[in-house]
């Protein structure tokens, strides 16, 4: 499967793979091998002939996409795609965090609420959980902005599912919605879109054809 996806990607691609180790590069080509295909399926495109265009922080977007709007993540050997029309998207994926690391982590780079949240007397295990579900929502606002991590760190994304990010400070203007999104143990993921109307998600798995 990875050498027929290898075969997908454009010169920059590879040229990006080929410095990576040999697991990182196979990952690397399935996932961006599984995006041009699902992506180029919807704009009715060879995925070899699929162009991106890149933002000012190096987010992707079809060049030649209309309305569609995409952004994916990996962690380890699994990988999320959000895709939608008229409205930009961003997702994150995450193994669950090490709880001993989650509270330290909170009290450097979440709002003040969020800190003492993560910080309460749970179990190890929820702990984790909860760090991560943050920090997945916190990615995917800034993948959905197109900004950079350090200006999500004041900006508040708790609460319960789906959230809405009225004030996105220095990452942007406008609103956002946020939503977590079931996906297999030991992994969580959030999406973000851009814009305060309703976000349906709806949840497909992929498999090579």
């Amino acid at each position: 499967m990875a050498a027929e996806l290898w075969r997908l990607l454009a010169p920059d691609e590879r040229a990006r793979a080929e410095r990576m180790a040999r697991e990182a590069r196979q990952r690397f080509t399935v996932v961006r091998g599984a995006v041009r295909q699902l992506v180029a399926a919807r704009l009715g495109v060879r995925p070899a002939e699929l162009a991106w265009r890149y933002g000012s922080h190096g987010k992707p977007e079809p060049a030649e996409g209309g309305g569609l709007r995409v952004n994916w993540s990996a962690s380890e050997a699994f990988a999320v795609l959000a895709v939608a029309e008229g409205r930009a998207v961003g997702v994150d994926v995450e193994r669950l965090h090490d709880p001993r690391t989650a509270e330290r982590m909170a009290a450097r780079w979440f709002p003040a609420e969020e800190a003492r949240f993560v910080a309460e007397p749970v179990e190890p295990a929820e702990r984790a959980e909860r760090f991560t579900a943050l920090w997945c929502r916190r990615e995917a606002c800034v993948k959905a902005y197109g900004g950079r991590l350090a200006q999500s760190f004041g900006v508040p994304v708790s609460g319960p599912s789906p959230v809405l990010v009225a004030d996105p400070g220095g990452l942007g203007t406008g609103p956002a919605r946020l939503c977590d999104v079931p996906v297999a143990e030991p992994f969580r993921a959030a999406v973000a879109a851009l814009g305060d109307s309703p976000m349906h998600v709806k949840s497909l798995a992929w498999k090579p054809s």
